[in-house]
């Protein structure tokens, strides 16, 4: 193929954004407006309701390394497919729910099929299909979760307003969207690798690629031997870390609503403040893609700066409101690194021999943290310590974010000799 012509390789990215765009920002980016209404039509407490979300995300953790295993074995379309349409049938099954049993058995199902949507289909499709832009493709579909919830929670709050029982009828138009949107992509564009249809990855073609700091080779270490090195602790640390610190966005809302009484114009523009992270969110994705295209130890830098520089200015500067939502925006960016910088950390120390099966198991400690995080800062802010509290612990956080990245990607060297 001569450069400049169109590259199978696009259609691939094309399913990953819809595969973002749609089960997995339906099944996660849009949960939370169903919380309040559910519980409220079945009178119990919201964490009552809101527990089919933690035993989602531990069904998350459970089925990764499987999820992985047959990834990295059987055809994509198969595991993609197969994903799909237990998100679909999960969230459809969610509209016909008339006790908590229920939702929690739906969500479990949701969890088995979300796994290798959400963690594995972007990071192991864009690693097959390219070899250059590997970051900036990566950053690209991952933002569509951030775009996806910007387009469909508007449209699922309005279905639910609809009637008291709205709510059903949102999951259940959720539930097709996923179905029919995503399947034809997943069972008749996606290919595991570039060999399936007789092509080189994208960026092969040249006559040569350029290194980059960064880059890894399709050689690397398999599974077995990378979870021996304290390279694979180190990165584990940082995705369970960089998973606890995104979720004190959640709470950002909460924050601008503290100040009630001594800032009120603050308090009033809660919902703007939240709107900024996930816009930070979504633009971070892209651009830390970029940054890492240069340099993996570059981009772990930026996102970090760009998280203390917004922590500090929500903290100390909440006054006037520009400035508090640029600190929002910017925590965004390092809301973003758990899902761009970690798959790309993965690659750059353990290479892409057994890539998938290794960043499986790494997810599993995110996936682990996302059923605990939102009760730990709950704690935190419910503690005489309060927001300030929760700031400070977001910046160590970040500190040991840090210190773990640069110390695995200190050890490639050793771990690829």
């Amino acid at each position: 193929m001569n450069k400049g012509k169109f590259h199978y390789a696009y259609l691939i990215v094309a399913s990953c954004i819809v595969i973002m765009c749609l089960p997995c920002a339906l099944a996660l980016s849009c949960a939370g407006i169903f919380f309040t209404p559910v519980s409220t039509f079945f009178g119990v407490p919201r964490a009552s309701f809101t527990l089919y979300f933690s035993i989602l995300n531990i069904s998350m953790m459970i089925s990764l390394p499987i999820a992985g295993n047959h990834l990295s074995r059987m055809d994509a379309r198969k595991v993609l497919s197969g994903g799909t349409i237990l998100t679909g049938a999960g969230l459809i099954g969610m509209s016909f729910g008339n006790s908590m049993p229920w939702f929690y058995v739906m969500g479990a199902i949701m969890g088995f099929g979300i796994a290798p949507l959400i963690y594995l289909s972007v990071p192991t499709l864009i690693n097959n299909w390219c070899v250059k832009r590997v970051g900036f493709f990566v950053g690209l579909c991952m933002a569509f979760t951030g775009i996806g919830g910007v387009i469909f929670n508007p449209i699922g709050t309005a279905i639910i307003q609809g009637g008291p029982e709205g709510w059903r009828t949102a999951y259940l138009a959720f539930g097709i969207i996923t179905l029919v949107g995503t399947l034809p992509f997943t069972l008749f564009v996606v290919r595991t690798k570039p060999e399936d249809k007789g092509l080189l990855p994208f960026g092969a073609e040249e006559a040569q690629v350029e290194e980059t700091n960064d880059e890894a080779a399709q050689e690397g270490v398999p599974a077995s031997v990378a979870m021996k090195t304290p390279a694979f602790i180190a990165i584990v640390i940082f995705c369970g870390i960089i998973t606890l610190n995104q979720t004190i966005y959640q709470f950002l809302a909460s924050y601008a609503t503290s100040f009630e009484a001594t800032l009120p114009q603050i308090a009033a523009a809660s919902g703007v403040v939240a709107s900024a992270a996930m816009a930070g969110q979504a633009i971070g994705k892209v651009v830390l893609g970029i940054v890492n295209d240069r340099s993996v130890k570059l981009g772990i830098v930026f996102g970090i700066a760009c998280g203390v520089v917004g922590v500090l200015l929500m903290w100390f500067i909440p006054n006037p409101l520009p400035l508090l939502l640029a600190g929002a925006f910017l925590f965004g960016v390092v809301y973003a690194m758990t899902t761009v910088q970690t798959p790309l950390l993965v690659r750059s120390v353990f290479g892409s021999a057994d890539y998938t099966n290794i960043y499986a198991r790494v997810s599993m400690v995110g996936s682990l943290m996302s059923a605990v995080a939102a009760v730990f800062w709950s704690f935190v802010i419910d503690s005489p310590g309060g927001f300030p509290l929760m700031f400070i612990l977001g910046l160590v956080c970040m500190a040991i974010c840090f210190v773990t990245s640069f110390f695995a990607l200190g050890q490639k060297d050793k771990i690829r000799a």
